[in-house]
């Protein structure tokens, strides 16, 4: 395991332990962010220009952002990697955001030469196949340097009802 990517796990379970902040109830709230330096705000543009293609229903260009070797945990399943996520989930994932865009409450990052880590809650209101949406989501995302530059390497999603 590489020297830095231990400070990354240990980032991670802190920010977590932290629980959620007080904002992620505020929907129309701006989004909290606290990224550390600019190459986490930069590996940060990186997890919006994901979710932007998954918005526009672009699953090629979301792909383009993940590692080969990417592994996304979702809701108690695994994804092993890109080829297996675009086979799989990528499609429903974009046509889900296409319907419902999540709006981002908080956002927390940190980088160093080679890893990155971006977490982040979003809420998503609306109306998914003809069933109302109204949930909180919670992201952690771990991002590798590459020579082609940031790339997602690790997702993990967990959502649940938006409090009434």
């Amino acid at each position: 395991m590489s020297r830095g990517f231990v400070p990354v796990l240990a980032a991670i379970a802190v920010a977590a332990a932290a629980g959620p902040p007080a904002s992620v109830a505020q929907v129309n709230a701006p989004p909290s962010l606290d990224l550390r330096s600019p190459v986490a705000a930069e590996a940060a543009s990186v997890v919006d220009a994901f979710h932007a293609a998954l918005v526009r229903n672009d699953v090629r260009a979301a792909l383009a952002l993940l590692a080969d070797d990417v592994l996304i945990f979702e809701s108690g399943r695994v994804e092993r990697s890109k080829a297996g996520y675009a086979s799989h989930h990528a499609p429903a994932d974009a046509a889900y955001a296409a319907a419902v865009p999540p709006s981002l409450q908080t956002r927390s990052a940190a980088a160093d030469d080679i890893y990155a880590w971006v977490v982040s809650e979003s809420q998503a209101t609306g109306r998914y196949q003809d069933k109302p949406v109204d949930q909180l989501t919670t992201e952690s995302m771990v991002l590798r340097k590459t020579r082609d530059g940031w790339r997602i390497a690790h997702i993990h999603w967990s959502s649940r009802p938006a409090p009434k």
